[in-house]
């Protein structure tokens, strides 16, 4: 059990430090230091939202009678609508709040940031959730991917892109793809994905990696774009999807 609590407390470093990271090392303005707390909190409340989202889309799944019929197809709505479309949506709802919520300018970097660390949060809270009997391998393993850090990325980088350039159908790109990575990821550890073949347990270790990268990524492009004009400069006021 000591293990086991040491393994959930060490899980929890990556994300808070790549948190503390985005918040203090990137401006030292008071202002966005707060927007970043805003949007932790935020991200961290979001499980609310996102029990109730998910609930309404069980019952509406269990209605149709999938799960009797047949349990691949079931455990793939299952996971990507319950699971990962209702994670993606509310949090990306909550980031959208964090933004009406502040009147100062937001440029590129900053939605993207404001977007990781919405994730972040919900990442925290989540982390516990998936602690209760949990093995110390799996705890540890989550913490280091910090999923939801890199599908944040994903929406914000995107995000911030499509407000930039005046194209909505960009906007939504991170979106789409961070559903269809973490439903897939989610897919790939159910039982009747894994009985279709042993070696696609492989795709779960994979999508676990890429998880790795997408930080990797983050972090990259954080450090190239606090130093260019074109991620640091305010993005147009009118954005399309008000």
């Amino acid at each position: 059990m000591i293990v086991l609590i040491l393994a959930i407390v060490v899980s929890f470093v990556p994300a808070l430090a790549l948190y503390r990271w985005l918040k203090n090392r990137i401006k030292d303005e008071e202002a966005y230091k707060e927007l970043c707390q805003s949007a932790l909190k935020r991200g961290m409340l979001s499980i609310f939202p996102i029990l109730l989202a998910s609930a309404v889309f069980q019952i509406l799944l269990r209605l149709t009678g999938v799960m009797e019929a047949n349990r691949l197809l079931y455990d793939a709505l299952h996971t990507f609508i319950v699971l990962a479309f209702a994670e993606e949506l509310v949090k990306y709802r909550t980031f959208r709040g964090t933004l009406k919520k502040t009147d100062d300018p937001v440029s590129w970097l900053d939605v993207t940031v404001l977007m990781t660390i919405t994730g972040i949060g919900f990442d925290l809270i989540e982390s516990i959730v998936y602690t209760i009997g949990a093995s110390v391998p799996v705890v540890l393993i989550r913490g280091i991917c910090i999923p939801h850090a890199g599908y944040g990325f994903l929406v914000g980088y995107f995000y911030g892109k499509g407000v930039k350039s005046g194209k909505p159908a960009v906007r939504w790109t991170g979106f789409v793809l961070a559903w269809l990575l973490h439903g897939l990821y989610d897919f790939s550890l159910t039982d009747s994905f894994i009985a279709l073949n042993d070696n696609l347990m492989a795709v779960a270790l994979v999508l676990a990696v890429l998880d790795i990268v997408l930080v990797i990524w983050l972090v990259r492009f954080v450090r190239k774009a606090k130093k260019q004009e074109t991620y640091t400069e305010p993005l147009p006021a009118e954005e399309p999807d008000h």
